[in-house]
């Protein structure tokens, strides 16, 4: 609709003059991605990390919503000018994301399949787009009455949420989750002191931002606002917390135990019990009998006095025995420095007898996998031991870096860290139905072979803590390059016979269990083609080991029940239920409304345009971010540099989009540039990045612009350069105005109808990515990626046709 049509002369004058303040916008969307990435962390813990993906597609359906009643509204919008919308929307959006986070955190939802659930997940879902609801309104309002300021509003917007980006970090670290969702509330305030026409409602925002500074302050500590439920239980119903702290990475606590005994909490779920015990005296207490009694023990009865690689260490059980055994050379390599610094050297040094401190003890703060790939140092053992935190990183869900622990070019860079005689030593849950530890073991069989060994048979042993007749028991696999020897047989055996040990599988005594017909068929992949779960050989291009299930078994109640791996199982489940309700919102928040009201002016192609783009740049955008983790060496630091960069360099894009493509048509160019770089990228990227691996972290960052500054800012183009054709506009149209004609009606404004439309695709963008990179991986997920960039390509032929009108 034509603003000349809604708006008396003396509004349309005092509108003319108002415009949207570019810091304005950047702070709103800086506020908006930062309660985005701050809610996949509270997701993560008070949830499963499977929900913390959540957070993605409520983000843009918010925005995309707020977009649908912009324009169904534009009469009671239309009287007031931007600015005033701006300020107002700002100040009710701080108090709605407070209120976000006390839903956040006071909802129980126990985690099983029922109704009742999936209601209470539901409105966690709905109640929490309410803060991006009304930044979709603010921006589609404002990008709706300033089509020639398009580029700079759009390029504003992308630089709000990369400098989110680089806050995002330091803010969890610093301040902890729940306070960075108040300090998104706070931005969103300053936002109302930029965007407020008058005096008074600057002071308001000045005010608001005033209390929520305070209630930070006053929550430093957690004691004001902190998880109540986490995983469907209260926390404190079960154990006593002694200490609590949040970094990007997760959020750690202490927890003691009736019996005394202190363990580590990750997000409120995986646990490691603090060593409390001197290991000279080692033989003389009951810890003694119990960890020589584990799975893992194993691996100390075989190489006593070896050197050590610990992935994951936690508490300390698997340095304590390897210590304690005689061993004077540990590495210990754990991701979050929160473990370390805080907790291991920091408060409960002297309970854990300073065990990280001794001499023989050499402790790391970084990503396992990178680590030891670039070490120069050779190892007897490299050991994991029930890694998996079930934690969502900053990154979001889907991008764990223990899932990357677990695949076959990991295992062979194991290989390659180990002297001649080494080992790796894995050890993993398993069932009556073996899964895990049976793909521990053909992820194995697959490095082997890439590595030369033709017939692995007598390179395993495999060994359970009691027999697989009940679901949960560790068992551990120890693989080497070389054969194992009759004397490292016999001093397994021998372990075992003191012991409730259960050999599974050894070299000379090769069992008929599913370890054994694995090692037998040299043929992980054909064997697991036949077996009942999916334990295929798992690869850096799809690293989702933990999801064992084929898609046949995804809805059997028997395998969703409440077991050691009920929770990976679910995922593939909440998945499946966060796209059927990001299909329900789009429809009943998106398309729904605007059909009914005639949206779009039967302009659908050129809306599937926007659909076409939003869907292109959220598949390009996860894919990255996964495929960077690596790189870069932990998953926090994939999600600041992959967002940021894309993020900074798409703004620039959109800013110079106005000029260097003086006709919409011209998107053509960056679009043909889009597709062929995506193309070369899923060919080389993964290689190029794996051969780069080594270098430092300095240079990796500039490989990492080099690589997608390029292709970010061709990707800021399409999007507004599309809004300005639906206004119409040009370079050479500068100074002229279109409007209807004399006596003819007024058209409808779609370009909130191109946002929203924008904002959906990329809602079921983000699910779909992670859908099809579990099934086929992350080159194909990124060839999704250059598809649908081909088709907003195909599409620009309908930009040779006549705009709309500008409107309101």
């Amino acid at each position: 609709m034509s603003e000349s049509a809604v708006l008396p002369k003396p509004a349309q004058a005092q509108a003319a003059t108002a415009t949207a303040p570019l810091a304005g916008v950047a702070l709103v969307s800086f506020a908006a991605l930062l309660l985005e990435l701050a809610l996949t962390r509270l997701f993560s813990v008070v949830l499963f990390y499977h929900f913390a993906f959540l957070a993605i597609s409520i983000a843009l359906l918010g925005l995309g919503a707020g977009g649908v009643f912009a324009y169904l509204r534009q009469h009671w919008l239309a009287p007031h000018d931007v600015r005033k919308i701006g300020g107002l929307l700002c100040l009710i959006n701080a108090v709605a994301i407070v209120l976000t986070l006390e839903v956040v955190l006071h909802t129980r939802v126990a985690l099983q399949l029922s109704s009742y659930n999936f209601k209470r997940l539901t409105a966690i879902y709905l109640f929490s787009a309410i803060p991006f609801f009304f930044t979709g309104l603010l921006f589609s309002v404002a990008f709706a009455r300033e089509t020639r300021r398009i580029p700079q509003l759009y390029g504003a917007d992308l630089v709000g949420g990369s400098l989110a980006c680089l806050a995002v970090v330091p803010l969890l670290n610093w301040i902890g989750g729940p306070n960075t969702v108040v300090f998104a509330a706070l931005a969103m305030a300053l936002g109302a002191v930029t965007w407020a026409p008058s005096r008074r409602g600057r002071r308001a925002g000045v005010v608001l931002a005033l209390v929520l500074a305070a209630l930070i302050a006053a929550n430093y500590s957690g004691r004001l606002m902190d998880v109540i439920y986490a995983k469907g239980v209260r926390i404190s119903d079960y154990f006593t917390v002694e200490y609590v702290r949040w970094n990007a990475i997760s959020r750690i606590e202490v927890d003691r135990k009736k019996d005394g005994s202190k363990w580590v909490v990750i997000d409120a779920d995986a646990n490691s019990a603090i060593m409390n015990f001197d290991p000279k005296v080692w033989e003389q207490t009951p810890l003694h009998r119990a960890m020589m009694s584990t799975a893992p023990s194993v691996t100390n009865v075989l190489r006593p006095h070896g050197s050590y690689a610990i992935i994951g260490p936690g508490g300390g059980p698997d340095v304590m025995r390897a210590l304690a055994n005689g061993s004077s050379n540990i590495t210990g390599i754990e991701i979050n420095p929160i473990i370390i610094n805080n907790v291991m050297r920091g408060r409960y040094a002297d309970y854990s007898h300073h065990l990280y401190d001794l001499p023989q003890v050499h402790i790391h703060i970084a990503d396992g996998r990178s680590w030891v790939r670039n070490s120069r140092q050779r190892y007897d053992v490299i050991q994991m031991t029930l890694v998996d935190t079930w934690a969502s990183t900053a990154a979001g869900a889907f991008a764990l870096s223990e899932n990357n622990l677990y695949t076959v070019e990991a295992f062979k860079e194991y290989f390659e860290h180990l002297k001649p005689d080494g080992m790796i030593a894995i050890t993993r849950w398993e069932f009556k139905e073996p899964r895990e530890a049976l793909r521990v073991l053909a992820v194995a069989i697959q490095a082997l072979h890439d590595i030369g060994v033709a017939n692995p048979a007598r390179n395993f042993i495999v060994v359970s803590e009691g027999a697989l007749n009940v679901d949960g028991r560790p068992v551990v696999v120890l693989a080497k390059k070389t054969p194992f020897t009759a004397e490292e047989e016999a001093a397994v055996q021998a372990h075992l016979a003191e012991t409730r040990l259960v050999a599974q599988y050894m070299p000379s005594q090769p069992q008929d269990n599913a370890f054994g017909q694995l090692i037998a068929s040299n043929d992980p992949y054909g064997f697991a083609q036949n077996y009942k779960f999916n334990v295929t050989p798992v690869t850096d291009n799809a690293p989702f080991f933990f999801f064992t299930l084929k898609t046949r078994q995804i809805l059997n109640k028997q395998l969703l029940a409440r077991g050691i791996d009920w929770k990976v199982n679910l995922g593939v489940v909440v998945l499946a239920m966060v796209l059927l309700i990001s299909i329900a919102a789009v429809l009943f928040f998106l398309v729904l409304p605007l059909a009914l009201h005639g949206g779009g002016g039967g302009q659908t192609l050129q809306l599937l345009y926007f659909v076409a783009v939003g869907l292109g740049y959220i598949l390009v955008e996860i894919t990255f971010i996964q495929r960077f983790v690596l790189f870069l060496g932990n998953p926090t630091y994939a999600l600041t540099v992959v967002i940021f960069l894309l993020m900074l360099s798409s703004g620039a894009g959109s800013m110079a989009s106005r000029r260097w493509l003086s006709q919409p048509s011209q998107v053509k160019v960056p679009l043909v540039a889009i597709v062929a770089a995506l193309l070369v990228y899923v060919g080389v990227l993964h290689h190029l990045l794996g051969s780069l691996v080594g270098l430092p972290f300095f240079v990796k960052l500039v490989i990492s612009a080099a690589v997608l500054i390029p292709l970010g800012f061709a990707m800021g183009m399409p999007f507004p350069t599309g809004l300005r054709w639906l206004a119409g506009d040009t370079v050479e149209a500068e100074d002229a105005t279109i409007a209807p004609a004399d006596g003819a009606p007024a058209q409808r404004n779609v370009i909130e109808w191109a946002w929203a439309m924008n904002a959906a695709s990329s809602v079921l963008g983000s699910v779909l990515a992670i859908v099809i990179a579990i099934h086929v991986g992350l080159n194909l997920t990124l060839s999704c990626g250059a598809l649908a960039y081909l088709l907003a390509l195909l599409l620009t032929v309908t930009f040779r046709h006549t705009p709309v009108a500008r409107g309101a």
